[in-house]
């Protein structure tokens, strides 16, 4: 059995290298919207990767990126005859959508033509980006953002309104979110330089970063390391919560909360911190009411260690 299933792998490895080897065509469509500021794009593609740019324009252009996999022009645009590419304008909202005719046969390298959107737009804008497996990119909006891939990466600059990000498999990094703030990945990891609002970052398997938090945060991942670096009072409460990695919190030395810290396999270190303890010290877990109390800060690790300190303690 395990001959026959070796010699079906090598006739069927033997009958693809025999198969033609497609080109590939590029092709661009291109298109420009006069907007005011305060609109909303929209964009959806099947495998293409997204990059939203913001300027001082009053202006929408969208750049359709065509990559076709084809030999020659007339096989393109026998391909192209099943893509349906709509851009269009309502009021001052664009979208620029691609989708493909659904085949349901089997195929190689489906579908034979992805098409990736560059699009520019005021910097006072709004998006709203989804792609079955390609990067999305973002750079400064003054509004919200909310996005979706498969499989890519989430590259976003400031963005002043609410955001919502998953990726199936990709890493994703944020600069700057001033409201709302929920970003997901099912193996990547995430980073924030800054966040001032309600966050939320959740992982299965990569590490959570985020240099500096003003509002609430809950933090999850499967099996990485999560490091927190809290600006000011804690808001409210906050989770920090790995499966497998390192927990690391860096707080403000009057910062005033109620922490609760616990590890299944490493230890719990604090740093520059006054804590009135609820019970006897453990080597594993800590918990305590830090300058009189607060907000609870929940730090856990199934079984990496966990260290909590104030900034000056962090900066010796």
């Amino acid at each position: 059995m395990k001959h026959t299933a070796q010699v079906l792998a090598a006739a069927c490895a033997l009958a693809l290298a025999a198969l033609p080897a497609k080109a590939t065509i590029d092709r661009v469509v291109e298109r420009s919207f006069s907007v005011q500021p305060g609109g909303a794009l929209t964009v959806r593609t099947n495998g293409g990767s997204i990059r939203v740019e913001s300027g001082d324009v009053s202006a929408v252009k969208v750049v359709a990126h065509e990559r076709i996999r084809a030999s020659s022009d007339a096989e393109a645009d026998d391909v192209l005859k099943k893509l349906n590419l709509t851009i269009e304008q309502s009021g001052n909202d664009v979208s620029a959508v691609a989708e493909y005719e659904k085949d349901f046969g089997l195929h190689w390298n489906w579908p034979p033509v992805s098409v990736s959107f560059v699009v520019t737009v005021p910097a006072r804008y709004s998006a709203d980006l989804k792609t079955s497996g390609g990067n999305i990119a973002v750079t400064d909006l003054d509004g919200s953002l909310h996005a979706r891939t498969s499989g890519g990466n989430f590259k976003i600059g400031k963005i002043s309104g609410e955001v919502d990000c998953t990726t199936s498999g990709g890493d994703v990094s944020l600069a700057e979110g001033r409201a709302a703030v929920h970003l997901s990945s099912s193996g990547g990891s995430i980073s924030v330089g800054h966040a001032v609002g309600p966050t939320e970052l959740r992982t299965s398997g990569g590490n959570l970063r985020i240099d500096s938090i003003e509002g609430t945060l809950v933090a999850r991942t499967s099996g990485g390391d999560i490091h927190a670096v809290f600006k000011g009072a804690l808001k409210g409460a906050c989770t920090l919560d790995t499966s497998g990695g390192q927990v690391r919190a860096v707080v403000d030395s009057n910062a005033a909360f109620k922490l609760d810290a616990s590890t299944s396999g490493g230890s719990v270190d604090a740093r520059g911190l006054t804590i009135t303890l609820d019970g006897s010290r453990h080597r594993s877990s800590l918990s305590g009411d830090v300058n009189g109390g607060g907000p609870e800060l929940r730090l856990h690790s199934s079984g990496g260690d966990i260290v909590i300190e104030t900034h000056a303690a962090a900066a010796r």
